[in-house]
Protein backbone atom coordinates (compact mmCIF):
# COMPACT_ATOMS: atom_id res chain seq x y z
CA UNK A 1 0.00 0.00 0.00
CA UNK A 2 1.57 3.26 -1.11
CA UNK A 3 2.31 6.00 1.82
CA UNK A 4 0.95 9.11 2.07
CA UNK A 5 4.27 11.53 1.63
CA UNK A 6 5.11 13.37 4.80
CA UNK A 7 4.32 16.63 3.19
CA UNK A 8 0.73 15.64 2.45
CA UNK A 9 -0.25 14.64 5.92
CA UNK A 10 1.16 18.20 7.09
CA UNK A 11 -0.92 19.62 4.47
CA UNK A 12 -3.99 17.30 5.61
CA UNK A 13 -3.31 18.17 9.23
CA UNK A 14 -3.25 21.64 8.78
CA UNK A 15 -6.44 21.41 6.55
CA UNK A 16 -8.31 20.22 9.67
CA UNK A 17 -6.76 22.42 12.39
CA UNK A 18 -8.65 25.05 10.22
CA UNK A 19 -11.79 23.86 9.47
CA UNK A 20 -11.81 22.88 13.43
CA UNK A 21 -11.02 26.41 14.50
CA UNK A 22 -13.25 27.50 11.86
CA UNK A 23 -16.34 25.20 13.36
CA UNK A 24 -15.33 26.65 16.60
CA UNK A 25 -15.76 30.28 15.39
CA UNK A 26 -19.08 29.30 13.77
CA UNK A 27 -20.55 27.86 16.68
CA UNK A 28 -19.20 31.04 19.10
CA UNK A 29 -21.17 33.19 16.54
CA UNK A 30 -24.23 31.52 16.70
CA UNK A 31 -24.56 31.22 20.34
CA UNK A 32 -22.95 34.38 21.02
CA UNK A 33 -23.07 37.05 18.28
CA UNK A 34 -25.93 35.30 16.36
CA UNK A 35 -28.46 35.52 19.08
CA UNK A 36 -27.85 39.17 19.90
CA UNK A 37 -28.07 40.81 16.42
CA UNK A 38 -30.70 38.83 14.52
CA UNK A 39 -33.33 41.58 15.49
CA UNK A 40 -36.17 39.97 13.39
CA UNK A 41 -35.54 36.20 14.31
CA UNK A 42 -39.02 34.71 14.58
CA UNK A 43 -38.48 34.50 18.27
CA UNK A 44 -37.98 38.06 19.12
CA UNK A 45 -41.25 38.76 16.37
CA UNK A 46 -43.35 36.45 18.76
CA UNK A 47 -42.59 38.23 21.85
CA UNK A 48 -43.77 41.65 19.78
CA UNK A 49 -47.61 42.48 20.07
CA UNK A 50 -49.84 41.69 17.03
CA UNK A 51 -51.43 44.73 16.29
CA UNK A 52 -53.82 42.88 14.15
CA UNK A 53 -55.71 41.61 16.93
CA UNK A 54 -56.11 45.13 18.30
CA UNK A 55 -57.90 47.07 15.18
CA UNK A 56 -60.75 49.27 15.83
CA UNK A 57 -63.91 48.63 14.07
CA UNK A 58 -63.08 44.88 13.31
CA UNK A 59 -65.79 42.26 14.85
CA UNK A 60 -62.43 39.97 15.71
CA UNK A 61 -60.67 42.31 17.33
CA UNK A 62 -59.97 42.30 21.48
CA UNK A 63 -60.79 45.73 22.22
CA UNK A 64 -62.88 47.28 25.04
CA UNK A 65 -66.70 48.40 24.74
CA UNK A 66 -68.28 51.51 26.55
CA UNK A 67 -71.04 53.43 26.27
CA UNK A 68 -69.54 56.59 25.71
CA UNK A 69 -71.16 59.64 25.17
CA UNK A 70 -67.96 61.26 23.19
CA UNK A 71 -68.29 60.88 19.65
CA UNK A 72 -65.80 62.31 17.05
CA UNK A 73 -66.18 62.85 13.45
CA UNK A 74 -63.81 65.42 12.58
CA UNK A 75 -60.34 66.93 13.04
CA UNK A 76 -59.50 63.41 14.54
CA UNK A 77 -56.09 63.50 16.17
CA UNK A 78 -53.67 60.82 15.35
CA UNK A 79 -53.11 58.66 18.03
CA UNK A 80 -49.87 56.05 18.23
CA UNK A 81 -47.43 54.35 21.31
CA UNK A 82 -46.03 52.61 23.07
CA UNK A 83 -46.51 48.35 22.14
CA UNK A 84 -47.70 47.83 25.97
CA UNK A 85 -50.69 50.41 24.89
CA UNK A 86 -51.68 49.46 21.90
CA UNK A 87 -55.02 48.17 23.67
CA UNK A 88 -55.65 51.38 25.17
CA UNK A 89 -55.39 53.79 22.45
CA UNK A 90 -56.97 51.15 19.73
CA UNK A 91 -60.14 51.02 22.52
CA UNK A 92 -60.83 54.77 22.40
CA UNK A 93 -60.75 54.94 19.06
CA UNK A 94 -63.07 52.03 18.72
CA UNK A 95 -65.24 54.10 20.90
CA UNK A 96 -64.82 57.56 20.16
CA UNK A 97 -63.84 57.74 15.98
CA UNK A 98 -66.16 56.55 13.01
CA UNK A 99 -65.39 53.56 11.22
CA UNK A 100 -62.94 54.33 8.60
CA UNK A 101 -61.27 56.12 10.58
CA UNK A 102 -58.39 53.46 10.07
CA UNK A 103 -56.31 51.57 7.39
CA UNK A 104 -54.27 48.88 8.37
CA UNK A 105 -52.23 47.42 5.96
CA UNK A 106 -49.77 44.26 7.49
CA UNK A 107 -46.38 44.23 6.43
CA UNK A 108 -43.16 42.32 7.63
CA UNK A 109 -40.19 42.76 9.26
CA UNK A 110 -37.11 44.49 7.51
CA UNK A 111 -34.48 47.23 8.68
CA UNK A 112 -37.24 50.08 7.65
CA UNK A 113 -40.21 48.57 9.05
CA UNK A 114 -39.39 47.29 12.80
CA UNK A 115 -42.39 46.28 14.17
CA UNK A 116 -43.53 44.72 11.16
CA UNK A 117 -46.54 46.87 11.04
CA UNK A 118 -48.13 49.20 8.46
CA UNK A 119 -51.03 52.09 8.83
CA UNK A 120 -51.86 54.10 5.65
CA UNK A 121 -50.76 57.61 5.72
CA UNK A 122 -53.95 59.17 6.46
CA UNK A 123 -54.75 56.42 8.98
CA UNK A 124 -55.92 57.67 12.66
CA UNK A 125 -54.01 54.78 14.20
CA UNK A 126 -50.32 54.28 13.79
CA UNK A 127 -47.58 51.79 15.34
CA UNK A 128 -44.04 53.27 15.62
CA UNK A 129 -44.01 52.48 19.35
CA UNK A 130 -41.67 54.21 22.03
CA UNK A 131 -38.45 55.27 20.21
CA UNK A 132 -40.01 56.24 16.98
CA UNK A 133 -43.45 57.36 18.34
CA UNK A 134 -41.60 60.09 20.55
CA UNK A 135 -39.80 61.25 17.38
CA UNK A 136 -43.15 61.41 15.82
CA UNK A 137 -44.79 63.19 18.21
CA UNK A 138 -42.13 65.79 18.04
CA UNK A 139 -41.92 66.28 14.37
CA UNK A 140 -45.69 66.42 14.09
CA UNK A 141 -46.54 63.91 12.54
CA UNK A 142 -48.55 62.17 15.19
CA UNK A 143 -51.17 64.25 17.62
CA UNK A 144 -51.36 62.24 20.97
CA UNK A 145 -48.59 59.51 22.03
CA UNK A 146 -49.99 57.12 24.52
CA UNK A 147 -46.28 56.55 26.43
CA UNK A 148 -44.34 55.64 29.56
CA UNK A 149 -42.20 58.77 30.71
CA UNK A 150 -39.53 59.66 28.31
CA UNK A 151 -35.46 59.20 28.73
CA UNK A 152 -33.44 61.64 28.46
CA UNK A 153 -32.13 61.29 24.65
CA UNK A 154 -36.44 61.93 23.82
CA UNK A 155 -36.47 64.56 26.34
CA UNK A 156 -33.25 66.15 24.65
CA UNK A 157 -34.59 65.59 21.13
CA UNK A 158 -37.54 68.01 21.89
CA UNK A 159 -35.51 70.47 23.18
CA UNK A 160 -33.18 70.30 19.88
CA UNK A 161 -36.36 70.99 18.15
CA UNK A 162 -37.76 73.86 20.02
CA UNK A 163 -40.91 71.78 20.74
CA UNK A 164 -42.80 71.80 24.43
CA UNK A 165 -44.47 68.55 25.02
CA UNK A 166 -47.49 68.26 27.65
CA UNK A 167 -47.71 64.87 29.75
CA UNK A 168 -51.06 64.40 31.12
CA UNK A 169 -51.15 60.88 33.28
CA UNK A 170 -53.87 58.93 32.35
CA UNK A 171 -53.41 55.71 33.94
CA UNK A 172 -51.29 53.45 36.14
CA UNK A 173 -49.20 50.41 35.81
CA UNK A 174 -46.59 48.46 37.31
CA UNK A 175 -43.31 48.11 36.56
CA UNK A 176 -42.08 44.48 37.01
CA UNK A 177 -39.53 41.62 37.12
CA UNK A 178 -40.23 38.74 35.70
CA UNK A 179 -37.70 34.94 35.75
CA UNK A 180 -38.46 31.50 34.23
CA UNK A 181 -41.41 29.82 36.36
CA UNK A 182 -39.05 27.16 37.11
CA UNK A 183 -36.94 29.54 39.01
CA UNK A 184 -37.50 29.07 42.77
CA UNK A 185 -37.08 33.23 43.36
CA UNK A 186 -40.51 34.69 43.70
CA UNK A 187 -39.78 37.51 45.53
CA UNK A 188 -36.70 40.20 45.61
CA UNK A 189 -36.15 43.14 47.35
CA UNK A 190 -35.61 46.21 45.22
CA UNK A 191 -32.02 46.74 46.56
CA UNK A 192 -31.43 43.73 45.08
CA UNK A 193 -32.64 43.84 42.17
CA UNK A 194 -30.64 46.72 41.84
CA UNK A 195 -27.80 44.46 42.89
CA UNK A 196 -28.49 42.16 39.97
CA UNK A 197 -28.11 44.80 37.24
CA UNK A 198 -24.97 46.30 38.77
CA UNK A 199 -22.74 43.63 39.21
CA UNK A 200 -23.23 42.44 43.07
CA UNK A 201 -25.20 39.32 42.23
CA UNK A 202 -23.89 37.06 39.72
CA UNK A 203 -25.47 33.87 40.74
CA UNK A 204 -28.82 32.82 41.89
CA UNK A 205 -27.60 31.19 44.78
CA UNK A 206 -26.74 34.64 45.98
CA UNK A 207 -30.47 35.08 46.56
CA UNK A 208 -31.63 31.77 47.53
CA UNK A 209 -32.09 30.13 44.11
CA UNK A 210 -30.22 27.49 41.92
CA UNK A 211 -26.10 27.73 41.69
CA UNK A 212 -27.09 29.13 38.34
CA UNK A 213 -25.27 32.46 36.81
CA UNK A 214 -27.88 35.39 36.52
CA UNK A 215 -28.35 36.65 32.88
CA UNK A 216 -29.85 40.31 33.77
CA UNK A 217 -31.84 41.10 30.51
CA UNK A 218 -32.17 44.88 29.07
CA UNK A 219 -34.43 46.23 26.34
CA UNK A 220 -33.55 48.56 23.71
CA UNK A 221 -32.05 52.06 24.94
CA UNK A 222 -35.16 54.77 24.75
CA UNK A 223 -37.80 51.99 24.77
CA UNK A 224 -40.50 52.72 28.23
CA UNK A 225 -39.36 49.72 30.06
CA UNK A 226 -35.74 50.65 29.36
CA UNK A 227 -36.24 54.09 30.48
CA UNK A 228 -38.41 52.40 33.50
CA UNK A 229 -35.67 51.07 34.71
CA UNK A 230 -33.44 53.25 34.35
CA UNK A 231 -35.14 56.15 36.46
CA UNK A 232 -35.32 52.72 38.82
CA UNK A 233 -32.07 52.17 39.01
CA UNK A 234 -31.39 55.95 39.64
CA UNK A 235 -27.60 56.61 40.23
CA UNK A 236 -26.51 52.79 40.48
CA UNK A 237 -24.88 52.40 37.07
CA UNK A 238 -25.84 49.06 34.71
CA UNK A 239 -23.04 47.05 34.82
CA UNK A 240 -22.06 45.46 31.36
CA UNK A 241 -22.90 41.74 31.20
CA UNK A 242 -20.60 39.18 31.06
CA UNK A 243 -20.34 37.02 27.52
CA UNK A 244 -20.92 33.81 29.75
CA UNK A 245 -24.65 35.22 31.06
CA UNK A 246 -26.06 34.17 28.16
CA UNK A 247 -25.86 30.19 29.76
CA UNK A 248 -27.17 31.24 32.89
CA UNK A 249 -31.33 31.65 34.17
CA UNK A 250 -32.22 34.84 33.03
CA UNK A 251 -34.06 37.68 34.55
CA UNK A 252 -35.97 40.40 32.88
CA UNK A 253 -38.57 43.43 33.33
CA UNK A 254 -41.58 44.84 31.74
CA UNK A 255 -45.09 46.41 32.39
CA UNK A 256 -47.39 44.31 34.17
CA UNK A 257 -49.86 44.03 31.77
CA UNK A 258 -47.64 43.93 28.94
CA UNK A 259 -46.45 41.20 30.29
CA UNK A 260 -49.54 39.30 31.91
CA UNK A 261 -52.66 40.68 29.48
CA UNK A 262 -50.42 40.76 25.99
CA UNK A 263 -47.90 38.41 25.80
CA UNK A 264 -48.95 36.16 28.25
CA UNK A 265 -46.19 34.31 28.02
CA UNK A 266 -46.74 31.52 30.55
CA UNK A 267 -43.01 29.99 30.50
CA UNK A 268 -42.37 33.05 33.35
CA UNK A 269 -43.75 34.28 36.21
CA UNK A 270 -43.68 37.64 37.89
CA UNK A 271 -41.81 38.17 41.15
CA UNK A 272 -43.26 39.62 44.50
CA UNK A 273 -40.95 42.83 45.19
CA UNK A 274 -40.37 43.50 48.86
CA UNK A 275 -42.99 40.99 49.22
CA UNK A 276 -45.61 42.77 47.56
CA UNK A 277 -46.74 40.90 44.60
CA UNK A 278 -48.14 43.36 41.04
CA UNK A 279 -51.74 42.84 41.30
CA UNK A 280 -54.21 45.74 40.25
CA UNK A 281 -55.05 46.01 43.77
CA UNK A 282 -51.90 46.82 44.96
CA UNK A 283 -51.61 49.10 42.18
CA UNK A 284 -54.29 51.08 43.15
CA UNK A 285 -53.83 51.14 46.65
CA UNK A 286 -50.03 52.00 46.20
CA UNK A 287 -48.12 49.04 48.29
CA UNK A 288 -46.68 47.66 45.27
CA UNK A 289 -42.98 49.74 45.21
CA UNK A 290 -42.40 50.41 41.34
CA UNK A 291 -45.42 51.95 40.15
CA UNK A 292 -45.65 54.05 37.14
CA UNK A 293 -47.84 56.93 35.43
CA UNK A 294 -48.48 56.36 32.24
CA UNK A 295 -49.08 59.67 29.82
CA UNK A 296 -51.25 61.15 26.91
CA UNK A 297 -48.86 63.20 25.85
CA UNK A 298 -49.01 66.21 22.42
CA UNK A 299 -47.38 69.25 21.76
CA UNK A 300 -48.26 72.36 22.89
CA UNK A 301 -48.17 74.21 19.83
CA UNK A 302 -50.75 71.76 18.27
CA UNK A 303 -53.79 73.71 17.37
CA UNK A 304 -56.68 70.95 17.11
CA UNK A 305 -59.09 71.64 19.49
CA UNK A 306 -60.21 67.69 19.45
CA UNK A 307 -56.75 66.83 21.53
CA UNK A 308 -57.41 68.88 24.46
CA UNK A 309 -61.37 67.41 24.19
CA UNK A 310 -60.20 63.67 23.99
CA UNK A 311 -57.78 63.76 26.83
CA UNK A 312 -60.40 65.75 29.07
CA UNK A 313 -62.84 62.94 27.89
CA UNK A 314 -60.33 59.98 28.86
CA UNK A 315 -60.18 61.62 32.66
CA UNK A 316 -63.95 61.46 33.14
CA UNK A 317 -65.21 58.27 34.56
CA UNK A 318 -66.35 56.69 30.70
CA UNK A 319 -62.71 57.08 29.68
CA UNK A 320 -61.50 55.68 32.84
CA UNK A 321 -63.31 52.48 32.17
CA UNK A 322 -61.58 51.96 29.11
CA UNK A 323 -58.55 52.18 31.10
CA UNK A 324 -59.37 49.44 33.49
CA UNK A 325 -61.19 47.61 30.42
CA UNK A 326 -57.87 47.22 29.17
CA UNK A 327 -56.07 45.52 31.84
CA UNK A 328 -54.78 48.97 33.37
CA UNK A 329 -55.56 50.68 36.81
CA UNK A 330 -57.50 53.85 36.20
CA UNK A 331 -55.40 57.33 37.45
CA UNK A 332 -57.94 58.55 40.14
CA UNK A 333 -59.30 55.56 42.70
Amino acid sequence: MKQIPKTAKQIIALFLVIALFAAFNLSMYMLLTGRLSNNFSDATQAKMIDVSKFLPHEDSSDLAHIESSLKLTDNLPVLDGAAALVPVYASIIENVYPKGSVTYEGGTFSDDNYYGENFAEDSKMQYKNTVRGYQAIVDGTTDILFCAAPSAEQKQYAEEKGVELVYVPVGLEAFVFFVNENNPVDNLTTEQIRGIYSGKYNNWNQLGGPNRIINPVTRLEGSGSQSAMDAFMGDTAIAPKSPLAITGASIGFSFRYYMDGIVGNKAVKMLSLNGVYPSAENIQNGEYPIIAQFYAIYRADNENENIKVLIDWLLTDEGQEIIEKTGYVKINP
